[in-house]
């Protein structure tokens, strides 16, 4: 009991809060099958049942939920301890970890991190899209990307810049349907939204133009499917500036109308700042991700 070993503890907890082995994996960026011997080993160490498997995934015993709290305190100081070596590692190889949003991860940051291996080739990179704030005081990512400002103190943001966002649509969509010339022509043409998201809505009504989510013809949340959506000629979208700019398929429309900027932000825990390859992968990523939103 004495030599327990803290990545017991860690997938315990991790298995706890998703509810499953697959979920703790991505948490933890393992495997289920390493996951499930954890949750084995330490049940036989323990000689505690801590979760009842059914169908709804993993749920915690009475025994299980007694040591979550005790657990959590633990896997925190085990954490720490990771993130504070990992912060005074010398080398400038390894393995960063960087989050991203869908779009950026798919069609922004390919093309960057490929010259970062020209000029790192021991850096490996593992990239997380999603739009979810992931949890860099758990190491989800080492690097996140963020589209909101990080407010936890353990936290370092730089602001990168604001994104400019266009309006705009394929060329074979506009020949076909025509381009509009005024805010209010958008209303009598296909337009691509999201589904469950209410932000193009709200910036609809800052407009002064009320709509709701029937306005769109191809509704999404997936901003890689509403991006490939606009391309493929389902209707006008809204859109980063710099990635329209960047495909000759598609056109910016009506260019005199003034959308609010979608700030981006690059974050880090404090105790990993001082790793070489964090702080190298953060501070190219920076200068990239910069040239990036102010490239007209």
């Amino acid at each position: 009991m004495a030599d327990l070993d803290w990545n017991l503890i860690k997938s315990f907890v991790a298995v706890a809060e998703t509810g499953s082995l697959s979920g703790a994996a991505r948490r933890l960026a393992s495997s289920q099958p390493t996951i499930g011997r954890h949750i084995a080993e330490l049940e036989a160490t323990l000689d505690v049942a801590l979760f009842r498997r059914g169908r709804r995934g993993y749920e915690l015993t009475d025994g299980g939920a007694a040591l979550l709290e005790r657990g959590r305190g633990v896997s925190e100081q085990a954490t720490a301890f990771s993130r504070l070596a990992f912060g005074t590692a010398e080398t400038i190889a390894g393995t960063v970890r960087v989050a991203a949003s869908e779009i950026v991860a798919a069609y922004v940051l390919p093309p960057m991190l490929a010259r970062l291996g020209v000029e790192e080739p021991g850096i490996e990179v593992e990239i997380v899209a999603s739009n979810l704030v992931e949890n860099l005081l758990r190491r989800d990512a080492d690097i996140a990307v963020r589209m909101v400002k990080p407010v936890q103190n353990e936290l370092v943001a730089r602001k990168v810049a604001d994104l400019p966002l266009a309006v705009c649509a394929a060329s074979a969509y506009l020949d076909r349907r025509g381009r509009p010339e005024r805010a209010e022509d958008l209303l009598c043409h296909d337009l691509v939204g999201y589904d469950r998201s209410d932000d193009i809505i709200r910036g609809f009504a800052i407009l002064g133009t009320i709509v709701d989510r029937h306005a769109f013809r191809i509704r999404t949340d997936n901003q890689i499917v509403a991006w490939e959506a606009v391309r493929a000629g389902n209707g006008i979208g809204f859109m980063q500036k710099s990635l329209v700019d960047r495909d000759p398929t598609v056109e910016p429309l009506l260019p005199a109308l003034a959308l609010p900027g979608l700030p981006m932000w690059l974050a880090m825990h404090r105790d990993v700042r001082t790793s070489p390859r964090i702080r190298r992968v953060a501070d190219f990523l920076f200068s990239e991700l910069k040239r990036y939103a102010l490239t007209p």
